[in-house]
């Protein structure tokens, strides 16, 4: 835990930092703005300060301009003066800012028989943005389907001809596909990478640098605040069979908005996802389903009174929650958003009531089918209750229409829900049988369908390729609600996939401990 000396050491040291960019910043700005530069050399460009981190700083203008250029230069690659490399970056930029570019761009690269040409393994730089670019596919993009195919049998061997640099950005992207990764660790990551490019421009690399240090010195702090919320609650002695899992919480919270303007939000939402975290484990393992109903009962009140309806054990949990959400409600009442703390209120009690029909399988004995396990356990996977939360931190772009948006759980949230779930099971789900846990999708979906477990993983391949193709159509304009809303339910699915491609990396932190310390813990040598 960081002391009050420490901290005001390192808000002196963000300060400095903070004048130490001003200056990189207008000369990045002017690079940006510069009106002569060719525009596939400028949406390249874009890309740096996309895949650095920095773009934060500059959204309106990069907006500004990705429009301009789509909309006045439809024939962009008309013809075949364009390499497979500046193709995939472009389509990938322009689908990342839901801009729709045709995935016929591509063609040109293709076969008559639809398979992409074996020249292009030449081109190893150009065989990975491909790869990359791939990861936005929508439903029906079957070029896009077998450019991923293509590029995933091959890109492994062509790694092993290519330089070091270029055979460990293979390696990361194999592991860690751009699509699919927090934010703030794939910065980190393309930093390193971009240093030892010969083509580096070094005023964009200085400014990532010192950017970069300058926002881990906040998060660092915001941390300091989590570890402090978690001793003063005295949870390691009060509730000794929960999780202490801030940190973790913390790195999911930190991909939804890591920008230095939403830091008070930053924090109230890893609380949130503390005592969420601290609510699954107790109807997951500890309690009675009566115990249960009296905690969701005393929830749905929302005041003090209600912890004398409690047992002992869960008075400091329930007090905690209710102080939490007391915050909420004084935070949005000074920035205008009261009206957001009733959607809050709910997307949590319809959480801990659907853990309680969880447990319910469970003490029954029974395995229900896939569809009705879905039908309560997609509710589970929390994100609804975050991403409600999250909107009321967001400013005015979130009004009471885009909560009434995300309450009647539209195509996108189906989509993180199946993302969320699924690859919590697929990691989790033998180690929650072993201890009599209630069934997961995989036992369901197994049972039903008599399938094994293997046959049952390679469905659930397809269900989840379906959804993050739902997530990229749903965030392509126009959209319902405003696409900065959108981005934050992307980002709040890309840690999904960081936390538990090779484990239950939430419950277990040894699988993700060095990107944390990446994140947090070390800055970048300057």
């Amino acid at each position: 835990m960081m002391c009050s000396t420490e901290f005001f050491k390192q808000s002196q040291v963000f300060d400095s930092l903070t004048k130490e960019i001003d200056p990189l910043k207008e000369k990045v700005k002017d690079m940006l703005m510069a009106s002569a530069v060719d525009p596939i050399e400028k949406v390249k460009l874009i890309d740096t300060l996309l895949r650095l981190g920095v773009s934060y700083h500059f959204e309106n203008d990069i907006e500004n301009q990705l429009a301009n250029i789509f909309n006045s230069h439809q024939n962009l690659f008309s013809g075949d003066g364009h390499d497979l490399s500046s193709t995939s970056i472009v389509f990938r930029v322009f689908r990342q800012y839901g801009f729709k570019m045709s995935c016929d761009v591509f063609n040109k690269f293709t076969d008559t028989d639809g398979k992409f040409k074996e020249a292009l393994m030449d081109d190893v730089k150009g065989m990975l943005n491909l790869y990359e670019a791939a990861f936005l596919r929508i439903h029906g993009e079957n070029v896009l389907e077998e450019a991923l195919a293509f590029t995933t049998a091959n890109l492994k061997s062509l790694a092993k001809k290519s330089s070091p640099n270029l055979a460990k950005q293979i390696e990361n992207a194999l592991d860690q596909p751009l699509n699919k990764c927090p934010p703030r660790l794939a910065a980190r990551t393309y930093v390193s990478f971009y240093e030892e490019e010969e083509s580096r421009n070094e005023t964009l690399l200085k400014f990532a640098k010192l950017d970069f240090n300058r926002v881990q010195i906040l998060h660092k702090q915001e941390l300091s605040q989590m570890a402090r919320f978690w001793d003063e609650n005295k949870f390691s002695s009060e509730l000794p069979y929960a999780r202490e899992r801030y940190v973790e919480g913390y790195t999911w919270l930190n991909s939804v908005f890591f920008e230095p303007c939403y830091t008070k939000w930053r924090v109230i939402l890893t609380k949130i996802m503390v005592l969420v975290s601290i609510l699954d484990d107790t109807f997951d393992a500890y309690g009675t389903p009566e115990e249960h109903q009296r905690l969701i009962d005393a929830l749905k009140r929302w005041e003090m009174s209600a912890l004398d309806e409690v047992q002992d054990y869960t008075k400091v949990l329930c007090k905690a929650v209710l102080i939490v959400y007391d915050e909420i409600a004084e935070e949005a009442e000074k920035e205008g958003r009261s009206y957001g703390v009733p959607y809050a209120k709910d997307a949590l009690i319809r959480l801990v009531t659907n853990y309680q029909a969880e447990l319910q399988w469970h003490h029954d004995g029974c395995v229900p089918t896939f569809e009705e396990y879905t039908s309560v356990a997609m509710k589970t996977s929390t994100y609804d209750t975050f991403i409600t939360i999250s909107y009321i931190g967001m400013g005015k772009m979130a009004g009471i229409e885009a909560f009434e948006w995300q309450r009647n759980d539209p195509k996108i949230m189906k989509a993180l829900n199946v993302i969320g779930r699924l690859m919590n099971d697929i990691v989790s789900h033998k180690f929650e049988q072993s201890r009599e846990h209630a069934p997961s999708s995989v036992e369901c979906y197994m049972k039903q369908h008599n399938l094994s477990e293997e046959l049952t993983l390679k469905e659930f391949e397809k269900l989840l390729e379906d959804a993050w193709k739902d997530v990229n159509e749903e965030c392509m304009r126009p959209t319902v609600v405003p696409r900065d809303l959108l981005l934050r339910q992307l980002n709040f699915a890309r840690p999904s996939y960081f936390f538990y491609k090779h484990g239950d990396g939430y419950t277990h932190p040894e699988f993700v401990k060095d990107e944390i310390c990446a994140l947090f813990v070390d800055p970048i040598p300057i």
